[in-house]
């Protein structure tokens, strides 16, 4: 056949006329243009099996020596991974099977050169490490794996956009650059911002309440920055939260909105990537009744009996909830209000606490973590709507009213009665799908040890 030229890096005139899902009974003997990168080749000889990936899937080129010119055969046959390619062919049923397809090439353009093999395999999950991994980031996500997992991810988002729109609710987006600290503490990002000293932001939770008054019902998907000096598996500078907040409910009204969310998500997932599901080995977790709820009261009774160590406001142990809960979905609910931001709404003290000096630790909130074994996923809450309660919560937790007039000037505007959460994406994902590791739910990781790639 006449060598019609190569032209690297130059897609010119040539456009994908069919993805590889596409590659059916339906084009059996029609010429279809392909695009996409080698995910594997298999030399024997004359003939060349080479895997070209799509973000469908694969199809498989059989190319043969006879039926190309020389420089061309030669051009593939030296080409390793990662290289990316375009495909004029005839489609045609591979002989060993009724139901798969192959495309004999008519011509080939390279576009792109992998000039080194990839320190990892994309057919399966390698052993390397995860830090060598993330340093080539973009070759990482070429993985079988992670394609599943961030295939699931999209499903997960278009889900969480649908339940709430069904039900609605309003996205909005809310400043990444703050004056002052969302929900005090330290955990902070310093930026400069012109002549003055600004933040990253921790959460969207002033604003979202604030646009409670305009909208009623709103959510945010977007990147919260917390500076925690953590080196676990279930940590990261940067996330991505889901936040709700919804007027005129309480807490008790969003925890069933998250329960019905996770299962709307959850069934979402399984009716859209069985394939993705299949190929990881996973199955979700099983969600066919509303989650448990358990008040951290009872929680530390329960955990008092065998451990007599644990005191009524303390955390509680990962290891302790892992051990008393497994793999399931609950939620802790009424936690005290002195381990709760400024905003949560107090509620009765409760009898079993102990005194202790200073403010009262026996005082509840109207709050709840969901959980899903031993890893916190979701906090929400009723809020303060009346001001005054507002800037005396914010006293007691050592907070400046002049930092935060921005946001008490709305409430002599009526704020109306509102409740919301924030839900980790990234903890959600890792959850359900039981990833050893975080950084692998996220694109390009974000930690204390981490900024590149």
């Amino acid at each position: 056949m006449e060598d019609k030229i190569i032209v690297e890096n130059e897609l010119g005139d040539w456009r994908r006329t069919h993805y590889s899902f596409q590659i059916s009974d339906s084009v059996i003997n029609n010429v279809v243009t392909v695009i996409g990168w080698i995910s594997s080749k298999r030399d024997h000889g004359n003939v060349l099996f080479v895997q070209l990936r799509d973000r469908f899937g694969d199809i498989q080129i059989l190319v043969k020596r006879k039926e190309l010119s020389e420089n061309i055969f030669d051009s593939l046959k030296s080409l390793k991974e990662h290289s990316s390619i375009a495909i004029k062919g005839k489609v045609v049923e591979q002989k060993n099977s009724s139901n798969e397809f192959e495309v004999i090439p008519e011509d080939i353009r390279i576009l792109s050169v992998s000039n080194k093999p990839a320190p990892f395999l994309t057919q399966s999950i390698s052993s390397i490490g995860i830090d060598t991994r993330l340093d080539l980031r973009a070759i990482d996500l070429r993985r079988n794996h992670l394609q599943n997992v961030f295939k699931i991810r999209n499903t997960i988002l278009n889900s969480i956009r649908e339940y709430l729109n069904d039900n609605y609710f309003v996205e909005v987006n809310t400043p990444k650059m703050i004056a002052t600290a969302t929900e005090g503490g330290a955990a902070l990002f310093p930026i400069f911002y012109y002549d003055r000293e600004a933040f990253l932001a921790q959460s969207p939770q002033l604003y979202k309440e604030q646009l409670t008054m305009a909208f009623e019902n709103v959510f945010e998907i977007a990147p919260i920055f917390r500076a925690e000096p953590s080196r676990t598996n279930r940590h990261l500078s940067e996330a991505m939260s889901v936040d709700v907040e919804k007027a005129y409910v309480d807490y008790t009204d969003m925890m069933d909105y998250l329960d019905n969310l996770i299962r709307y998500i959850i069934q979402s997932v399984n009716d859209k990537n069985q394939i993705e599901l299949d190929s990881l080995g996973t199955e979700l977790p099983n969600v066919s009744k509303p989650f448990s709820r358990i008040t951290y009261s009872t929680l530390v009774e329960n955990l008092q009996k065998s451990h007599k160590y644990i005191r009524w406001g303390d955390d509680i142990s990962p290891k302790l909830l892992k051990d008393l809960f497994g793999d399931e979905f609950y939620f802790i609910t009424d936690w005290p209000s002195s381990t709760k931001p400024f905003y949560v709404k107090s509620k009765k003290m409760d009898p079993i606490a102990e005194p202790n000096n200073g403010d009262d630790p026996r005082m509840l909130s109207e709050s709840f973590d969901l959980m899903y074994g031993s890893l916190e996923l979701s906090s929400g809450s009723t809020r303060i709507n009346n001001k005054g309660d507002l800037m005396d919560n914010m006293k007691k937790k050592g907070l400046s009213h002049k930092a935060f007039d921005y946001h008490l000037r709305v409430f002599d505007y009526g704020v109306p009665p509102h409740a919301g959460f924030g839900l980790g994406l990234e903890r959600l994902l890792m959850a359900i799908l039981k990833l050893d590791n975080i950084r692998d739910a996220t694109f390009y990781p974000r930690d204390i040890d981490r900024l590149t790639p």
